[in-house]
């Protein structure tokens, strides 16, 4: 408490005496005449960050990869990156390739493109040659010059058969249909080897042929032979229609016998019965084309049961047709109307597909494949027919296909009279094209960028940027070998 007191006792007792705590201006003269430092500027203190008005710069990433600029592009060939199918940015700007040298400048068209120069340039000199009219027939349509010959052809259709390294990538086979002009179409190397199948294609391409009048007797024969063998097959001996193979108890382990056939009458309820067995005599007497015309009716009546989720029962074909063999059944009444969508053999089936003839035939274009490479040479090597066979008959199947699939297009062409080119390569017994200066002029102007970012002609690129990572380049040449559908660039 004395001690309290004591304190009291020294405060001062004028209140004005008391220290403020509040902000005072001071306006001493020395602050407003001291001289500026030697070297100082109104720049040298900066505000911090937070009092700045403009973009935020962002702070660089020390450990931030920082990109090389690119100054050249190059094509893989024979599992190398090529020298002479490259392009390089010169100090001027303008840009020199490989094989045609200095090409000038060359803003509109991506660096990446001019590397595929020489391919686009065959492909450009083979449309030339062949007269830019007419149907084109292109085998190796993912091929580099492939596809530059089937996009710049100026005739009115090109057929295109897509190699069997790519026609399994769903993806290229879309684009390539894309890329074909109308009224032609790409196929898959494997449907050219049907070659009487192609062949009509091709033909409706360049005649304009309408599809032939469908034959109701046919459309019977066929399914007579069916029906004969589905009874065969699937016998109503059987618990259901299946093959033995379902029936089997091999493989399973033994503790599970005891329940197989609980588990499996279950299982066999979901499929039809089997079929009565058929007497061929009675099938072709008594199955006429009014009877089929019914038997397809009762699949539309028992679909729209399925889908109103009527009563459906044992909805077994075998035994429909068995039971309409012995007892013919009239036909149903007719609902007042054509159905839309149903097919009825009994009806007015003529196809007509309006087709526009594009032109007779101006050649074939075969552009060289690893596999049909293969092929060719080890059959030109055979110096007799029978060596030739025995040649062909020990390649791989991948081989065998691509040769007999590129001999179908070079055989439409030939039968038309008109002449088969390669390029992208050589290949025995063929005729190959030098691009000309025209033809290099005419590929850079079909590569070059329009005002909306098309160009007629399209590559699909995949870039391994070497410049930035070395190791790049050998992933590259591996990629390439491995069949990729996309053109392959480095770029350094």
């Amino acid at each position: 408490m004395t001690l309290v007191l004591r304190v009291l006792r020294r405060l001062p007792r004028n209140k004005h005496a008391l220290r403020s705590f509040s902000m005072k201006t001071r306006e001493e003269d020395f602050m407003k005449s001291e001289a500026i430092p030697p070297g100082h500027t109104l720049d040298a203190v900066q505000p911090p960050d937070y009092f700045a008005t403009g973009p935020s710069i962002p702070k660089l990433d020390v450990m931030a990869h920082v990109r090389q600029p690119v100054t050249s592009a190059h094509m893989i060939l024979d599992n190398a990156v090529s020298a002479r199918d490259s392009v390089s940015v010169a100090p001027s700007g303008s840009i020199v390739h490989g094989r045609f040298g200095d090409l000038g400048v060359q803003d509109g068209i991506p660096l990446e493109y001019l590397a595929l120069l020489r391919p686009a340039a065959e492909g450009a000199a083979a449309c030339q040659k062949l007269g830019n009219s007419g149907t084109l027939l292109v085998f190796g349509a993912t091929q580099a010059a492939g596809l530059a010959a089937t996009q710049m052809w100026k005739g009115k259709a090109v057929c295109a058969v897509v190699g069997g390294e790519h026609s399994g990538v769903d993806e290229m086979m879309g684009i390539v249909k894309g890329l074909t002009k109308e009224p032609g179409f790409a196929v898959a190397e494997e449907y050219a080897l049907l070659k009487k199948n192609f062949a009509d294609m091709v033909s409706m391409t360049a005649n304009g042929e309408k599809v032939a009048a469908a034959d109701p007797d046919a459309y019977l024969s066929d399914f007579k032979e069916n029906l004969l063998d589905y009874a065969i097959a699937f016998p109503e001996t059987r618990p259901a229609a299946v093959g033995e193979s379902h029936l089997d108890f091999g493989g399973k382990k033994d503790k599970d016998r005891e329940m197989f056939r609980d588990n499996m009458d279950p299982y066999l309820a979901q499929f039809p019965s089997g079929s009565p067995p058929m007497d061929p005599v009675k099938v072709e007497a008594y199955f006429n084309v009014e009877q089929y015309s019914v038997f397809k009716s009762k699949f539309g009546a028992q679909t729209t049961a399925v889908i109103t989720g009527d009563d459906v029962g044992d909805f077994s074909p075998g035994q429909i047709a068995s039971s309409m063999i012995q007892s013919p059944e009239a036909a149903p009444k007719s609902t007042g109307g054509d159905i839309p969508f149903e097919f009825s053999i009994l009806g007015d089936i003529n196809i007509d597909v309006p087709s526009d003839p594009a032109g007779p035939v101006a050649g074939a274009v075969i552009a060289v494949t690893p596999d049909l490479l293969a092929a060719a040479t080890a059959v030109a090597a055979a110096k007799t027919l029978r060596g030739k066979a025995e040649a062909l008959q020990f390649l791989p199947g991948a081989q065998q296909n691509a040769f007999a699939a590129a001999s179908s297009v070079a055989a439409e062409a030939t039968k038309a009279g008109a002449p088969v080119i390669v390029i992208g390569g050589s290949l025995p017994g063929f005729e190959t094209v030098e691009p000309t200066d025209d033809d290099v002029q005419e590929a850079l102007a079909a590569m070059e960028l329009e005002e909306d970012g098309s160009s007629r002609l399209n590559y699909f690129i995949q870039v391994f940027r070497s410049g930035d990572y070395p190791v790049y380049e050998d992933y590259a040449v591996h990629r390439n070998a491995e069949g990729s559908p996309f053109q392959i660039i480095v770029t350094k």
